[in-house]
Order: C-alpha cells, then sequence, then structure tokens
C-alpha cells in the first residue's frame, strides 16, 4: 500500500510538472474541505482597545459644521468621479483605478450581511469593529491558484491537502458613513508568499506580495451581487471598457517634500479624493486604523516597519507573533488641503508632526503604494 501511494505521489508531480492548467475562477477559499492551517494573527491586527480621546462615528465628527463639509465633499466627489454605476440601490463609483460601491442604507443595517458575506466566501473575520467600521479576514490561500492537473482531480479530496499554492491573502473592509445617511464601502487586499530566507534555499520565510487589485474587483463585483443585483449587471459595472468619449483616469502623482523643518507627501489631489486613496493605501500596507477623523483630515494608526532584510526579530516576526501591540508604534496621519494640492505628514500622538527618520520612512511607504 505504501509503495502504491508513493508512485502514485511520483507520478502526479511527475505530470503536474509538464502538464498545468488553472481552474477559471479566480477565488475559492474553501472548497478545501477542512482549512489548511491559518497564519498566526499579526500582532498589529489584533483587536483593538478604542481610543476615547479618538471616539468618531464611522466616516468622521458628528458636529453639524462637519456633516455639511461632508455633505459637499460626496457631492463634489460623485460629481468628479470617472465613473459610476447603478445596481439597484447600489452603485460603483469608479476615479482613476480606484474603485468602492457606494449605498443609500447605513452601516448598521450592512454590517451583519457584509460579515456573512465573508464567511460564505469561506474566509473567517478576525477584526469585527462596527464602531470604527472596519472589518477584517484572517489569512487563508486561494484554492483557484492550484494546478488542476488530471492526476489531481483523478484523486479527488484523498490527497488534496498535499498541494499548496505557497500564498495568503486577507481582506479588509472599510465602511464610511456619509452625511446623507448612505455608505461607503472599501475592499483591500493583503498578500504573503512562502520564499527562501537566503541564498541557501534552506529556510522557508512569508514575504509580502504585491496587493491585488483583481482580487478586490472580484469581491466589490461579489458583494455588489450579494447586496441586491445581477452577476451580469455587476460585471459590467465593474469591467465597464474605457469610451472615447470617457476622460483619461487621472493618475495620482506622490512627491515626498522637505523644507526647513519637516517633510510632507505631496499629492495632486483635491482633499476628498486624497483621503480615500490615503485611506486605502493604509488598508493595504503595514498599517492598523484605530480610528479616523475625516472632518480634521486624520487617521489614528498603528504601524509595523517593514524591515524585510531583517530576519528576527524584525518584519516577519512582528507580522506572525513575536512582538506585542504594546511595542508597535502610533501615529496620527494628517491629511490637509494645500492650495492645490493635498499634504501627508506625520505626528505623534500628541498632534505634533515629525520630522524623523520614521516619520520618512512612513511616507516612503505610502508614497510606493500611491503612485
Amino acid at each position: 500500500m505504501m509503495k502504491t501511494i508513493f508512485w502514485m505521489l511520483v507520478t502526479a508531480i511527475a505530470l503536474s510538472a509538464c502538464s498545468t492548467t488553472f481552474d477559471g475562477n479566480k477565488v475559492d477559499y474553501k472548497s478545501q474541505g477542512k482549512q489548511t492551517p491559518t497564519l498566526e494573527v499579526p500582532p498589529d491586527l489584533s483587536l483593538l482597545t478604542k481610543n476615547s480621546q479618538a471616539s468618531v462615528p464611522v466616516g468622521g465628527s458628528a458636529n453639524a459644521s462637519a456633516l455639511q463639509a461632508t455633505a459637499a465633499a460626496v457631492s463634489t466627489a460623485t460629481a468628479n468621479a470617472t465613473a459610476a454605476n447603478a445596481l439597484g440601490d447600489v452603485r460603483v463609483v469608479r476615479d482613476g483605478t480606484q474603485r468602492w460601491l457606494v449605498t443609500e442604507r447605513p452601516p448598521e443595517k450592512l454590517w451583519e450581511e457584509i460579515k456573512k458575506f465573508w464567511t460564505d466566501n469561506g474566509l473567517t473575520i478576525i477584526i469585527d469593529q462596527p464602531n470604527l467600521g472596519i472589518m477584517e479576514t484572517e489569512w487563508n490561500e486561494n484554492r483557484a491558484k492550484l494546478p488542476q492537473d488530471g492526476i489531481r482531480k483523478y484523486l479527488g479530496k484523498v490527497l488534496d491537502g498535499l498541494y499548496s499554492t505557497n500564498e495568503r491573502d486577507k481582506y479588509r473592509t472599510r465602511l464610511e458613513r456619509l452625511a446623507t445617511g448612505g455608505t461607503e464601502i472599501y475592499i483591500s487586499h493583503r498578500g504573503m508568499m512562502e520564499d527562501y530566507a537566503n541564498n541557501d534555499r534552506t529556510t522557508l520565510v512569508w514575504k509580502p506580495r504585491p496587493s491585488d487589485p483583481e482580487l478586490e474587483i472580484e469581491f466589490l463585483k461579489r458583494l455588489m451581487v450579494r447586496l441586491g443585483g445581477a452577476q451580469e449587471a455587476a460585471n459590467a459595472a465593474l469591467d465597464q471598457p474605457k469610451s472615447a468619449a470617457a476622460p483619461a483616469p487621472v493618475l495620482l502623482r506622490a512627491n515626498i517634500e522637505q523644507d526647513a523643518t519637516q517633510t510632507s507627501l505631496a499629492l495632486l489631489d483635491a482633499f476628498d479624493q486624497a483621503w480615500r486613496r490615503v485611506g486605502q493605501s493604509l488598508d493595504r500596507t503595514n498599517f492598523t486604523v484605530e480610528d479616523r477623523d475625516r472632518s480634521k483630515g486624520l487617521y489614528y494608526v498603528r504601524y509595523v516597519e517593514p524591515d524585510a532584510e531583517k530576519n528576527a526579530p524584525g518584519f516577519f516576526a512582528r507580522m506572525f507573533g513575536a512582538k506585542t501591540k504594546d511595542s508597535l508604534q502610533k501615529y496620527q496621519i494628517m491629511v490637509a488641503a494645500d492650495a492645490n494640492k493635498t499634504r501627508v505628514r506625520v505626528a505623534d500622538t500628541s498632534g505634533k508632526i515629525l520630522n524623523t527618520v520614521e516619520a520618512k520612512s512612513i511616507l516612503k511607504v505610502l508614497q510606493d503604494d500611491l503612485r
């Protein structure tokens, strides 16, 4: 029996090396039956203790002037969006390469349905914070990327656990309350991949891999359908080809600028557009957003320094559990309009703008993602 299994494995490996195709489905996080072991929850993404000094409703402050300012910003953003497509009471807004959903329903009426949406797609929720409008899934493997060779199909689930993509994904969903009572819904992807730690190829480690916009779009489509529309309409809304009459996407230009006292990231965007882009960049990179106040242009964050060249106790150790969340640095990310630009600065928890090596490193991380 053992000899038979051995030769079946040898044959499977040989055939998969020369005849490998891939499933047409883009995502599949639940077909493997018993899920593969998930990665340990990173310390920077454990459930947070709310800072009462930064306590605001989802999307910003609740005072009248702030609501009026937000309403004006939302109106401007809707008018200037590159494309918008409706599906029931849910529409897709496209601005350059960025896409998000907008609905007239308030966040509290969407929350449980969106949580169930992720679990129905085979992903486990590990961050569940309706007061901040943030939920996040556990790391999991996209089984749709596994090779679909003849031997694997023949063996079926018997040897399914022997196959692995060596990649893991997680998703963050952020809900922003609009002054009109509706909600903006953003989905962002983070990825890790298993690779060799050194040239000797003796040790495997988990390394960050770029976020995948196609996965983000795929789940926006699925969520749009979940909230009340047909699959064909969701595909058309999110895959709409550019027409000759449509304006070209605005490419975001992000430049780090230094004056005598401080460093800032200058974005050639209006505040509302910059706020959305910075928020999605924070979701995709090594930040945990503890709170935010759109009316003041503030994100309250914790940050993991991506020192991937220092194997221990560097990025990988911190990402997968070696340090506690108390050792992670807290910052304010300030987003402010400045003439025809928007400037992003890094401040400490008291609001003092920083010009340190760490602050410059954070701005560089944001710049690389926002280009």
